[in-house]
């Protein structure tokens, strides 16, 4: 962990208001951290500039809470962020702290998608992690209530909380409401995968015209389990932000109620001394995992959950992943795989539904913490006696399924290893979860070239798409696919085209479509060694991910293989090149923990 704040004795208010006569005094509070900004003589100049932003003694006897924001015009998920940070503010400022509010960078996913700028949106959890690290270490904050909304957002604020282990609560923005067309909900993923429909001539341009003006009626992020969603329930189980607070959807009156909570809870975790390293454990991320393997959540929670655990110091791999989702049913089915959105969840009662089900069957670990001060087990049951969580005999969902009749026996995420994925593989399952699938390699060095190979209608019933040279050092970044995987089953080949790469799915995503594919093709990967036409099998039972060549043949092409050219030779895509660990374990950057791989 990162610098310590020294520990207060439980109970004891974390304000004080004795005023000046302290403040000059010449003793610093160690309660703190601000006290090194705020106390004695010598910190008048620093109390000046405080003032000169209105603060006032108030405010400089109080805990100094960091609200780190992204909020921008670039994306649906983030343009409502400041009215988020505000509720949570004033949840602060009435629960005695003095928030300060700071800014972040995010990247759209959406928008960057199927584009060469789709390698900065990984780089981006890097750099918020950094970012807030950076400012709550360089400004002596003593908590923070983390806010975020786009999909890398949510992973970067975890991270850092996690490594300046100040007393914190993760605050989401909300997803978006489902838009309307031709009578049914629609997301961004029917648009994306109406441009294969397109392509195939199975939609004409008005159609899609309609379905692009009609699918985002305004802010939150992407209302499936997609990645934002899937983070968003994960922080949940995780015990980083409050049991209930993920699904109230971005621009309902609940969103800010959970916001300003948020903002009174970080005063009780100050007071407390609760802080991120009190609260994750194993256990903890055995729950998360298991959450996101029964809400069919996105394979990026994968990668995400591996560089938290990694900042926690917490012992977790891959294979972990594929253990906890064979003994963990698929009981809620959302968006992609079914048709229902995080608002549909929230009306019945949120993640925390799911979450009962799984802890009734003795599939969590009730007694992990969480950022309230009690366990999982207690919260629950406190929303129970709230009347905050309604008894499970009286929800009605056609989209929740119970443990002992669940939608599908395993969870919906599978790790494949084999010739082709040495380090493993992931794959979020759909559909089919007995899918086979052997065919011919249909080999791309990039996304572009694999995307207008399936937009020019050459793709074969059988084909297996390779796209490589696009995993955390070769692309660099790990390009997320939505683009050319929404084509694939646009163009009606949900189900009899598999499609492999070394980079990275959108949590909307859908099909057989494997990712993560490690070692990666630019670090000599197997991936990067096979070549046109050879057989590829993708066998989910048995999850293997395999090409037909003896260990001899992939040992000759390894002796002729050459590492690709570098795409970037400076900047920050250069930098990342060089500072991403491989997918298998979370493709963090910190260097402390890329030293141990």
């Amino acid at each position: 962990m990162s610098e310590q704040q020294p520990r207060s004795d439980e109970g004891e208010s974390p304000r004080r208001r004795e005023g000046d006569a302290d403040r000059f005094a010449g003793e610093k509070d160690e309660d703190l951290r601000s006290r090194d900004v705020t106390e004695g003589a010598a910190r008048a100049p620093h109390r000046s500039m405080f003032r000169a932003m209105g603060f006032d003694d108030e405010d400089l006897s109080s805990p100094i809470v960091g609200v780190p924001n992204p909020a921008a015009d670039i994306t649906p998920c983030n343009v409502h962020l400041d009215d988020v940070a505000d509720a949570a503010i004033d949840g602060i400022d009435a629960a005695g702290g003095m928030p300060i509010e700071f800014g972040t960078i995010t990247i759209s996913d959406a928008i960057s998608m199927g584009t060469e700028g789709m390698k900065a949106s990984l780089i981006s959890r890097e750099v918020i992690a950094d970012s807030v690290e950076l400012v709550s270490f360089g400004e002596r904050m003593d908590a923070l209530v983390t806010v975020g909304g786009c999909d890398k957002n949510l992973p970067g604020m975890l991270m850092a909380s996690i490594r300046t282990d100040l007393p914190s609560v993760f605050l989401y923005g909300g997803s978006i409401m489902p838009g309307q067309h031709e009578g049914r909900d629609v997301t961004i993923v029917q648009v994306f995968e109406g441009v294969g429909a397109y392509a195939e001539g199975d939609m004409s341009g008005e159609e899609l015209d309609e379905l692009e003006r009609h699918a985002c009626p305004g802010a939150g992020s992407c209302g499936g389990m997609f990645t934002a969603n899937t983070m968003a329930s994960i922080s949940e189980a995780l015990g980083m932000a409050p049991l209930g607070s993920a699904s109230a959807p971005a621009e309902d009156r609940e969103r800010y109620e959970v916001a300003e909570r948020a903002g009174e809870l970080v005063l009780d975790c100050i007071q407390n001394d609760r802080r991120p390293s009190d609260i994750l454990s194993r256990e903890s991320f055995e729950n998360a995992i298991a959450l996101q393997t029964a809400i069919g959540g996105s394979t990026n929670g994968v990668l995400h959950l591996l560089a938290l655990a990694a900042e926690a110091d917490v012992d977790l791999s891959i294979e972990d992943f594929d253990e906890i989702s064979r003994r963990t049913p698929k009981i809620a089915d959302l968006q992609p795989g079914g048709s229902r959105v995080m608002n549909d969840l929230h009306e019945v009662g949120g993640v925390p539904v799911v979450l009962r089900r799984l802890l009734e069957a003795d599939l969590l670990h009730g007694d992990a913490m969480t950022v309230t001060g009690r366990t999982l087990a207690e919260e629950i049951a406190e929303l129970e006696e709230s009347g905050a969580l309604p008894e499970d005999s009286t929800i009605e969902a056609d989209f929740l399924y119970t443990v002992d009749e669940p939608k599908e026996a395993e969870g919906a995420i599978k790790i494949l290893d084999g010739n082709l994925a040495p380090d493993g593989s992931v794959l979020k399952v759909t559909g089919d979860d007995e899918f086979y699938h052997e065919g011919p390699a249909r080999v791309f060095e990039n996304e572009e070239d694999a995307m207008e190979y399936v937009q020019s209608g050459a793709v074969d019933s059988g084909d297996v798409i390779v796209i490589r040279n696009e995993g955390p050092t070769g692309g660099p970044g790990m390009r997320e696919m939505l683009g050319v995987t929404a084509a694939v089953v646009g163009a009606g080949h949900e189900d009899d085209v598999a499609l492999l790469t070394d980079g990275r799915f959108s949590g909307a995503t859908r099909g057989p479509m494997i990712g993560h594919v490690a070692p990666e093709a630019a670090e000599g990967g197997p991936i990067g060694l096979i070549e046109d036409d050879d057989h590829v099998t993708v066998d989910i039972p048995e999850r293997d991910l395999s090409v037909d060549l003896s260990d001899d043949e992939l040992a000759e092409r390894r002796e002729a293989w050459e590492p690709p050219a570098l795409q970037y030779e400076g900047g920050i895509l250069a930098k990342y090149a060089r500072d991403f660990a491989s997918a298998a374990d979370g493709a963090v950057t910190n260097p402390r923990l890329t030293d141990d791989f």
